[in-house]
């Protein structure tokens, strides 16, 4: 018998969900937690389910870390994240903490059963056509405690190293000198830099930075 667990602070969407995951497949069970503590409880108590679907907006906890611990205290549990955080650097953040996919709750509820039963079936989920959102003061980013690192969103060394010197101000011309590059491909590092933080300016870039209190401290 398929078991699922989901884990949602949010009484309606969470039973909104429990209700419509029962359709996964013929006598599915679909259990409920309200907060990551009670979930580690159930799992605790219960064994390992065939997935759990995990909020990241969670009371208590920041979401990337209780992803981690899951991750961590049962790998060889799938884990998604169900979230209405589904910016780029949110989900490539996700994805590289292990998580087996990524459903944003705009989703409908045949897309939602669609991406589960994808997970299910041993692949990773990622949301096709996500478009590039115009980060600004209306943005919303999930809480984080602790910084992140580059590489977490998806961005190299050197791509990392550009957008740390963006961050001080530097024009591409200095940023070129700084790091012994032509300014033709800091202007490549750059373009890079903003597709991964789903932006399309420096100065969304910088909120970017700030929003995500990205730490540049691995890159040099």
């Amino acid at each position: 018998m398929l078991k699922l667990l989901v884990v949602e602070d949010h009484a309606l969407v969470r039973e909104g969900l429990v209700r419509l995951l029962g359709q996964v497949e013929p006598g599915a069970q679909v259990q409920e937690s309200a907060d990551f503590e009670a979930a580690l409880n159930v799992l605790d108590s219960e064994g390992e389910f065939d997935l759990v679907l995990l909020d990241l907006a969670l009371p208590g906890i920041d979401g990337f870390a209780g992803l981690d611990i899951l991750r961590r205290r049962y790998p060889a549990m799938p884990v998604a994240v169900v979230s209405a955080f589904d910016d780029l650097p949110t989900i490539t953040r996700v994805l590289n903490l292990g998580a087996s996919g990524f459903i944003p709750k705009a989703f409908s509820g045949e897309a939602l059963l669609s991406a589960v039963r994808e997970v299910l079936a041993g692949n990773i989920f990622r949301p096709t056509g996500q478009s590039s959102s115009q980060l600004d003061d209306m943005t919303p980013v999930p809480p984080s405690k602790s910084g992140v690192r580059p590489d977490e969103i998806g961005l190299t060394d050197r791509q990392g190293q550009v957008l740390a010197l963006m961050v001080r101000g530097m024009s591409n011309r200095d940023i070129a000198d700084q790091l012994g590059l032509s300014e033709g491909t800091v202007k490549i590092h750059a373009t890079a830099v903003f597709k991964a933080l789903g932006v399309n300016s420096r100065t969304q870039a910088l909120v970017a930075v700030a929003r995500y209190g990205i730490d540049f401290e691995s890159v040099f």
